[in-house]
């Protein structure tokens, strides 16, 4: 061999070996609901049919192609007419999202029962956030979709903005007594506690619970009038159900004033919060639903005395 042909051979294998580097070093995994999973390049056709998902996603400026048609949140309803509609949560639009040809799809929480039917028309993952470390997941999902849009600066960002309201939450509701976490749906009301789905307001924030023992399901443990009464939180949160998934039936505001719960420390405080339903009930483990939240909880006991 020559050493013209010697140098050009060292010179292919060069780059053969640089471009099998540069192969490898785009490959992305990232965690979900179900399992890790590798990308061998940045999606750009993405699909989100969870609003947890969006929210988080808009939060670092990427743009889907589709989502659900209904978005229930005020602050994704930027993206109505700016992506293709793909049906509900529960009974996507197979027909519009396959013609799309997305490079993702991202499903999670009330869609997630779709994983498979989605992922035989394109890469599926399953981000659902379930359980009782709201905020660790969500935090690790932020960070999943930094590494996968190629967003990973914005996501620490978001993160430490995250962190700074948090302490606020912490410090505002130190020594401003318990909390009873109530949903209301029309005339039902049911409670949630620590391990709820809403519980993370308890364990992020340092807000001690009303009453322990609290039935961990997904719609709470239904109680009674006499229950909140009995119990006598300092403070009530209320979030109603149909407020959220905006149905008719009486608002929760009008459900809980009757005698019994002005019998409560809540209520003669005038310590009753309603929380932004939408963002809590459908959005719950976004970014941007979860730093609403923590505002709302900062502006009713920032005020508030210690007990």
């Amino acid at each position: 061999m020559t050493a013209g042909l010697s140098r050009l051979a060292l010179t292919c294998a060069a780059m053969l070996a640089f471009a099998a580097t540069q192969a490898s070093a785009t490959e992305i995994s990232v965690e979900t609901a179900r399992k890790p999973t590798t990308f061998s390049a940045l999606p750009e056709k993405v699909v989100v049919m969870d609003i947890a998902a969006l929210d988080t996603m808009d939060a670092l400026g990427v743009k889907p192609v589709g989502v659900p048609n209904k978005l229930y949140v005020q602050y994704l309803k930027h993206l109505d007419g700016k992506a293709e509609p793909v049906g509900s949560l529960f009974e996507p639009n197979f027909e519009v999202i396959n013609s799309l040809e997305p490079d993702l799809v991202v499903v999670g929480g009330r869609s997630a029962k779709q994983y498979e039917a989605m992922g035989q028309m394109a890469p599926t993952i399953d981000m659902t956030i379930s359980g009782s470390d709201m905020v660790g997941q969500a935090r690790k999902r932020l960070e999943s979709y930094g590494a996968l849009f190629d967003k990973s600066d914005k996501a620490a960002e978001l993160e430490k903005a995250f962190d700074a309201r948090l302490a606020e939450a912490k410090a505002a509701v130190k020594g401003k007594g318990n909390a009873l976490i109530i949903l209301a749906n029309g005339p039902k009301i049911s409670a949630f506690g620590a391990g709820g789905r809403f519980g993370w307001i308890h364990g992020a924030v340092g807000l001690p619970e009303a009453i322990g023992n609290i039935e961990d399901a997904t719609h709470g443990e239904a109680v009674s009038f006499e229950f909140i009464r009995d119990v006598n939180p300092d403070w009530l949160l209320v979030i109603d159900r149909s407020a959220a998934i905006g149905a008719g039936g009486d608002a929760a505001s009008t459900t809980l004033d009757n005698a019994l719960v002005h019998e409560t420390k809540a209520w003669k405080a005038g310590q009753v919060v309603y929380l932004d339903a939408a963002n809590i009930y459908i959005a719950s483990g976004g970014i941007q639903s979860m730093t609403h939240t923590i505002n709302e909880i900062i502006k009713a006991f920032g005020g508030a005395n210690p007990s």
